[in-house]
């Protein structure tokens, strides 16, 4: 700004090689100017006298604004005397130049105040951080004596500022942190500049808390250290996160009793113990007689019940080093150690059988079952796991055959089973080719408004003579006698034709998805399948859904995430079921290339809205932890009214059970969707296009 053209001029001459310029010839034209910027200037230059107003007016009421407080100026003035520097610097001018000024001298000081006001807003900007950061950040000198710490720093340690000045971070050590691994962090820093990893500190109060911490290094001018810049937070909600997650990957959820990933680990450890020892085991198979009656007949939470009530009598009918183990269903596992093992294995299922013979009191039901044992022995029967667990499970199947209520060791000529096996395996092979599979549907619904969103395809197997064959019976079959890949390439080719078909039809339904085997997800053709049968039914990528378990994907980490990435790249969206099955770790889960996941019925059926029972808990912190790791959550086997409050008070988006739809074949399942619609209760934020969804559980 400046009231003569000529002085304008020759400013302008001076700066617009380096800089975009505007001017004004008066004080009120340029305040004018600066009111109708919406990008503000990065440096003003105002002549200090003009007529009307002053460039020191102009200064004045520049910093009396607060969209313009903060702009450097430099005032320009022929008049050299003392008072009118000393009042436009008072006023807050940056710099003040007599004139006539040089150009090369204005330049430089122009881009010194503006670098030098950059500097200033980034420093502010810094020190907002520094004090407002969520994360706990302690400075350091050169000699790691404390020199600054933020509010949060506080918060996490109880500790004031004034506190720590002045100290060694020492002092908040925990004492678990061993010397070799703080010499490896500072082995870390000194070499790299940079260390990061995790450490458990003490606060104020006494009590400890591990903490993720960064160190890194601020260097001077020479490259010398000049602070070290900490920062952490306290990781104690991970770690219960990951630590529950832990004890559940090895846990029945329902009994607390191990699982079989904790069995297998178990009995390998105990057949070493017992090579080395000279000693016998014992692999006890125990299977509830008539407990699928109870359960028909009561209901799950009568049978969930029982299963608790036989876990704890079976804890006390072994000895504290032997382990008992469920294995699913009504069906456990004892693992017995030591000498004259079929002495004490004999003991010890009689002792269960009668224990269990006891009656059992839940609620308003006194209910008496009783239990079918089978015996292997090491190494009469066997020397490796698997055939120990194989022996046993045949001696526990023969027993029932007898009648149940006993016990019996496993002898060689227990064939029955072995044939009743082989010849449903033969059956097997057939079932496809002769067309004996049929796919079930179960409506899936959006929480909270309840739309019909999905469908789970559900399969099942008719054969013409046996009747219906469970899927908890063929499923395992088909993948111990690697048919598994065939039935679910069908699974897939028909889940995807009918899709098309209603698509083609006008049926809504938001998305398809299809469950993949463990063996599935392991075979290196499972893209190009999917690929292929997308292309040959005419069904969009973007409208299928796999669903993988979490245990298949757990097996191989790295690769398991590259097929999974290059699923999702195509459009294909990718849930993970049977989720806290697999010991996936935090790190693991949050890197997967995945949608959403799936929490399992057992742990809807934990949800109970009976006083003072801690249920649902798993279910909570599942939810809880998808969410954080930005996944959708759906549930299934919702069966009555609590389980559907508690999920939606914790703000799980799917449910799927009885509660809503039992699973039908197509046309009943069309017709449902069909009233569904004219009900307007199917759909939610739906595309142009449909968008229809299955997933395939062919195990259920």
């Amino acid at each position: 700004m400046d009231d003569l053209a000529a002085n304008l001029h020759v400013l302008v001459a001076g700066l617009k090689a380096d800089f975009r310029l505007k001017t004004a010839i008066s004080g009120a034209s340029a305040l004018a100017l600066l009111a109708q910027q919406a990008d503000q200037p990065k440096l003003v230059v105002l002549d200090v006298k003009m007529p009307g107003m002053s460039g020191i007016e102009v200064l004045r009421r520049m910093r009396d604004d607060p969209h313009t407080s903060d702009i450097p100026v430099i005032l320009l003035s022929a008049d050299a005397s003392e008072q009118s520097e000393i009042a436009g610097l008072h006023l807050g001018a940056n710099d003040y130049l007599v004139k006539p000024v040089s150009t090369n001298v204005l330049i430089v000081r122009v881009r010194n105040l503006i670098q030098r006001n950059a500097d200033r807003i980034q420093l502010r900007l810094a020190a907002h951080v520094f004090e407002y950061s969520g994360e706990a950040i302690m400075i350091t000198d050169r000699d790691n004596q404390i020199v600054d710490v933020n509010a949060a720093f506080t918060t996490l340690t109880g500790y004031h500022k004034s506190e720590v000045l002045s100290k060694n971070p020492r002092f908040l050590s925990s004492g678990r942190t061993t010397r070799k691994e703080y010499q490896a962090m500072w082995a870390a820093i000194r070499t790299g500049g940079f260390w990061q990893g995790e450490f458990w500190d003490r606060r104020k109060d006494g009590s400890v808390f591990p903490k993720m911490m960064t160190v890194s290094v601020v260097l001077d001018r020479a490259g010398d250290i000049d602070f070290y810049l900490a920062n952490f937070v306290d990781v104690s909600h991970y770690k219960e996160t990951e630590r529950r997650i832990e004890h559940l990957a090895h846990h029945d959820t329902l009994t607390g009793l191990p699982n079989r990933l904790h069995l297998q680990v178990f009995l390998e450890q105990s057949i070493l113990i017992a090579k080395r020892m000279s000693e016998q085991l014992a692999v006890v198979f125990l299977d509830l007689d008539r407990f699928k009656t109870i359960n028909d007949t009561l209901g799950h939470p009568v049978g969930d019940d029982l299963l608790i009530q036989v876990a704890d009598r079976l804890k006390t009918s072994v000895r504290q080093y032997d382990m008992v183990a469920r294995l699913g269903g009504d069906e456990f596992v004892m693992i017995l150690r030591g000498h004259d093992m079929p002495s004490v294995a004999s003991a010890v299922a009689e002792k269960i059988r009668l224990h269990l013979n006891q009656p059992f009191q839940i609620g308003q039901h006194t209910l008496r079952t009783a239990t079918s044992i089978g015996i292997a022995l090491y190494p009469g029967n066997g020397e490796r796991m698997d055939d120990l667990m194989k022996h046993a499970d045949t001696a526990m199947y023969f027993t029932k055959s007898e009648g149940g209520n006993g016990f019996c060791f496993f002898s060689s000529d227990m064939n029955l089973h072995a044939h009743e096996k082989l010849e449903l395996e033969n059956l097997l092979h057939g079932a496809l080719e002769n067309q004996q599979f049929e796919l079930y549907y179960q409506p899936q619904l959006s929480l909270p408004e309840q739309q019909v969103i999905g469908a789970e395809v559900l399969l099942r197997w008719h054969h013409p003579e046996k009747g219906f064959i469970s899927p908890a019976v063929f499923i395992p079959l088909a993948e111990a006698t690697n048919q598994i890949g065939a039935i679910g390439e069908w699974v897939l080719e028909n889940a995807c034709r009918q899709a098309s078909q209603w698509l083609r039809d006008g049926l809504p339904l938001p998305r398809i998805g299809v469950n993949v085997s463990g063996r599935q997800f392991q075979d290196k053709n499972l893209f190009t399948l999917v690929k292929r049968v997308l292309a040959e039914t005419g069904l969009p990528a973007d409208r299928l859904e796999l669903e993988i378990t979490e245990t298949a994907v757990t097996a191989s980490p790295d690769e398991a995430a590259r097929l999974l990435q290059s699923l999702r790249e195509c459009g294909i969206m990718v849930a993970l079921d049977d989720f806290g099955q697999g010991y996936s770790s935090l790190g693991q889960l949050r890197d997967l290339p995945i949608d959403r996941l799936k929490i399992d019925a057992a742990f809807v059926r934990d949800i109970t809205d009976e006083p003072g029972h801690p249920g649902g808990a798993i279910a909570a912190a599942t939810i809880g932890l998808g969410h954080n790791l930005g996944f959708s959550v759906i549930a299934e086997g919702v069966e009555t009214q609590a389980q559907l409050s508690f999920l939606m008070a914790h703000g799980c988006d799917e449910v799927q059970g009885y509660y809503f739809a039992k699973p039908m074949p197509r046309e009943q399942f069309e017709a449902f969707l069909r009233a569904r619609m004219e009900a307007g209760t199917v759909g939610r934020n739906l595309p142009p296009t449909p968008e229809p969804r299955m997933i395939l559980t062919a195990a259920k």
